[in-house]
């Protein structure tokens, strides 16, 4: 009786590793969750959808680092650490060192609404926590990990980079494109898409337009960053030519839809 009993558990316990491994989402290395916080499941609900990275908007109140679009929306328990840097933790410990096992280092863009200086000293305090999953640069040099944090709005650059070691990169805008900062304190630049192209993503894309892109993309490839667009119309010929143009982050409010786009791509 007693072997019957440990031979069904051991079944059990195979079964729902089975199912647990069979249920491990496949990475989209394009995608982004733009303002991912207004999600039902902030951060869970994209990497269900295999995204690889994501966006908080962050406020320093109260001594709190709470998530949030505007001041009126926040509350106490909406932590950037509660909604974000913990439950990748838990990701990153369940999947051997990796959010998605044997996945890419996952982006998390933290979007700073508050003072930049002193949210940003907050946030690289509280990093200090998480440091054995975050990329890290010590010395001017970089250890990748699980995750790459990038700060965006209020940016006090002069303060992130004199961190050291450091948690973070900056997001640079279109406006930095010639800049001669090193990739692992700029990885990425951002931008409104509204300000710099007229393309809305009906009929063909004109060319000049699809040629500053290109070139956009050329640039900031070239100096070790990554390019995000934002306001971008929620439109499939709009995804298909940042697609062609290998941008790296392609934002979206709907995620399923934007899966099944850029699965359905390859």
């Amino acid at each position: 009786m007693l072997a019957h009993k440990t031979f069904s558990t051991s079944v059990t316990l195979l079964l729902a590793m089975t199912l647990h491994a069979s249920a491990q989402p496949t990475p989209v290395q394009k995608a982004h969750a733009h303002n991912d916080y207004y999600h039902d499941r902030p951060l869970l609900d994209a990497l269900d959808n295999g995204f690889c990275s994501v966006e908080a908007d962050v406020f320093l109140a109260d001594g709190k680092l709470l998530v949030g679009h505007s001041k009126n929306e926040l509350k106490q328990d909406r932590t950037l650490s509660k909604l974000y840097l913990d439950p990748l933790r838990d990701r990153v410990k369940a999947n051997s060192g990796r959010v998605f096992k044997n996945g890419p280092t996952i982006t998390l863009l933290v979007d700073i609404k508050s003072d930049g200086k002193s949210t940003y000293l907050a946030l690289d305090k509280e990093l200090t926590r998480y440091a054995e999953m975050l990329s890290i640069v010590e010395d001017s040099k970089l250890k990748v990990g699980a995750v790459q944090v990038v700060v965006s709005g209020n940016r006090d650059f002069e303060t992130i980079a004199k961190s050291n070691p450091r948690y973070v990169g900056i997001d640079g805008r279109l406006s930095d494109l010639g800049s001669t900062q090193p990739g692992h304190l700029m990885p990425m630049i951002s931008d409104n898409w509204r300000l710099h192209f007229k393309w809305r993503g009906d009929g063909d894309m004109p060319n000049d337009e699809r040629n500053k892109l290109q070139a956009i993309v050329k640039t900031s490839h070239k100096a070790g960053r990554t390019v995000r667009m934002w306001a971008t119309p929620e439109k499939e010929a709009l995804w298909k030519e940042l697609l062609s143009a290998d941008v790296d982050h392609i934002n979206t409010d709907d995620l399923p839809r934007l899966r099944r786009f850029l699965q359905n791509a390859k």
